[in-house]
């Protein structure tokens, strides 16, 4: 994907990102695109005041910039300056502030992750058949070392940015891909 859709974490940004409103606007501006803090505030059930407030403080660190092209001078509009963002698993090793927003944000993620897979099986009879086939609930148990972990990991990558690069038909609908590739260590040696 192009590095113009991707906002890169460091620990500052981290840090500014680690919450949970935070996360929520930002999610809500790339899947819903551009909207003033007033809409925000409604769609997420919190004040125009508080969504205002985390929208400069996501605007100081690069997430979000005001778009204005719209608006009429009375609201300010807000839209998302990327569509990812990444970072490196080991690159706060050393620092403990970092590590601890680290840790917030991935369970921040990891709830909201929960949350639409929890509707997507609320919601999935909705659907057409088509959209249910199409749709993957797949998990897998696979027996791999360090070095095809990593290869198997950056070719699934490389296969979403590739569909994410992809121009979009007028039925598209937003997909989430989440990928999971958690090593876990077997009972016998947990003793």
């Amino acid at each position: 994907m192009p590095e113009s859709d991707v906002k890169r974490l460091d620990s500052g940004s981290l840090k500014a990102l680690a919450h949970p409103l935070r996360m929520r606007l930002l999610g809500s501006l790339r899947r819903d695109g551009p909207a003033t803090a007033s809409a925000l505030g409604r769609r997420l059930g919190e004040s125009s005041g508080a969504t205002s407030y985390h929208l400069r403080q996501l605007e100081r660190h690069g997430f979000v910039e005001e778009d204005t092209a719209r608006g009429d001078g009375r609201d300010r509009w807000w839209r998302s300056t990327h569509r990812h963002t990444v970072w490196d698993a080991t690159q706060f090793d050393d620092d403990p502030g970092a590590r601890e927003a680290l840790d917030v944000f991935a369970r921040q993620r990891l709830a909201g992750h929960a949350a639409l897979v929890e509707t997507w099986l609320a919601t999935r009879t909705d659907w057409s058949p088509a959209w249910r086939e199409a749709a993957g609930e797949d998990d897998y148990l696979l027996r791999l070392d360090v070095a095809q972990l990593a290869a198997m990991t950056a070719e699934l990558r490389a296969t979403v940015e590739r569909y994410a690069r992809t121009p979009a038909s007028p039925e598209a609908e937003n997909i989430a891909v989440l990928l999971y590739a958690l090593p876990e260590r077997r009972a016998e040696d947990a003793t």
